[in-house]
């Protein structure tokens, strides 16, 4: 077994708030992953409507968010920011950063096109009367606004900032938060994965791409998504958001589990193409960090998306690094691919099963692409996890990796 690195603390994770097609809430996302009930229809909200001739676009989209934000203000903000500030408040609760000097919290939130969807309903309405744009437009449509919105809401003062690593920024911004804490930089850093509100163009994109699925299963989407499994077509989008609140370990404070290595690294490639050398060389460094090797990793959460391409690089990878005894499910199966926001709404999930003891089953896997992986089925599977693996992978060559391991024995736990 590899050492440990000297001077790389173990950070905690003290506080989670989600949001997604299961609802708001962590009792909504555990409740709804262990039933794994289907969630995947035609997607419905203005400005998501594919052109005509064209297929639907199939997809889950959450309830609307409980309202924190006063009236007035809620009337100037989108869908992603009230989305982002309903998870930031389930997080800061539990966390209880009324405790923490302002100037001691940080907030890193992962992701792009925040308000892509909205942007482009008001665009046509702002071209036919320029006169008259309301002048809020003109910030509203800058990823950074988020950052305003949550910054202004909340009293964190250290610093904000966003980062943009495709589908992997969720996992991304876990990493940049890590480092934060690590450097003195603040006490404690907040990592979101904002929901990435994408339009009828932007869907119209990734058919393009190839990258979607949906056609094949037009006609029955509840089979549409499904990552890992022989039938897979494409990733099929699903809302999501998640807040993690990170900081150093101490007795006093219940933690859900211990973030011990990590790596961030890009392998050359431009679009969708994904590299297994890569991918190994992300999760050997966090493995090497948290001075582990692939056989202690007993839970596995991958990106897993449902491309055929992207499936398969994976469990070569998988495969490579020795991760065959590891549990491992599909969590997108459930829940759709939140984009910018997967790795942070997955690493929840991971969580709150780390937490529970229990693994939530995966949807549509029949049959799997690989036998010698250790998959969780159609079931619940109970499983006490003590070390996990967290994959996610980004258009552009991008790689990440976390490790996170269970709380101590006696630690308190939320």
């Amino acid at each position: 077994m590899p050492s440990k690195p000297p001077n790389r603390c173990p950070l905690a994770i003290t506080g989670i708030g989600v949001a997604c097609g299961l609802g708001h809430g962590k009792r909504a996302l555990w409740d709804g992953l262990l039933r794994a009930p289907n969630l995947f229809g035609f997607l419905q909200r203005p400005g998501r409507q594919s052109q005509a001739g064209q297929p639907p676009f199939i997809g889950i989209e959450m309830p609307d968010p409980p309202s924190i934000l006063p009236p007035r203000i809620e009337r100037t903000v989108g869908l992603s920011a009230r989305i982002a500030v309903s998870v930031l408040n389930e997080a800061w609760q539990e966390a209880d950063l009324n405790s923490v000097a302002p100037e001691r919290i940080g907030l890193v939130i992962g992701g792009s096109h925040f308000a892509s969807r909205e942007s482009a309903l008001a665009s046509a309405a702002d071209l036919e009367r320029p006169a008259f744009i309301p002048p809020r437009h003109g910030h509203m449509f800058l990823d950074s606004d988020l950052s305003g919105v949550c910054t202004s809401t909340f009293p964190i003062r250290g610093f904000s900032q966003t980062v943009d690593a495709a589908s992997a920024s969720g996992t991304v911004a876990t990493l940049q938060a890590m480092e934060a804490v690590r450097s003195g930089r603040v006490d404690v850093c907040i990592a979101l994965g904002g929901m990435q509100d994408v339009s009828a163009l932007d869907l119209h994109r990734l058919r393009a791409l190839g990258a979607m699925g949906s056609e094949r299963f037009a006609d029955i989407p509840e089979e549409a998504c499904r990552p890992m499994s022989r039938n897979h077509d494409g990733f099929i989008f699903g809302e999501s958001s998640a807040a993690l609140v990170i900081e150093r370990v101490t007795p006093d404070r219940p933690h859900y589990g211990v973030l011990s290595g990590g790596a961030h690294i890009v392998d050359g490639h431009r679009g969708p193409q994904p590299d297994s050398g890569g991918q190994q060389r992300a999760a050997q460094m966090a493995l090497d960090e948290a001075g582990l090797g692939g056989g202690d990793i007993d839970y596995l959460n991958g990106h897993a998306t449902g491309t055929p391409l992207g499936d398969e690089t994976e469990l070569e990878s998988c495969r490579q690094l020795g991760l065959n005894g590891a549990w491992t499910n599909t969590t997108k199966s459930i829940l759709g691919h939140g984009l910018s926001s997967a790795g942070s709404i997955e690493l929840a999930a991971l969580l709150l099963q780390m937490r529970h003891g229990i693994l939530h089953p995966s949807r549509n896997l029949s049959p799997p692409l690989d036998d010698t992986l250790r998959w969780v089925g159609g079931s619940p599977q109970p499983h006490q996890i003590q070390k996990a693996l967290k994959l996610s992978f980004g258009f552009n060559g991008i790689n990440s990796a976390l490790i996170v391991e269970a709380p101590s024995p006696g630690a308190r736990q939320p």
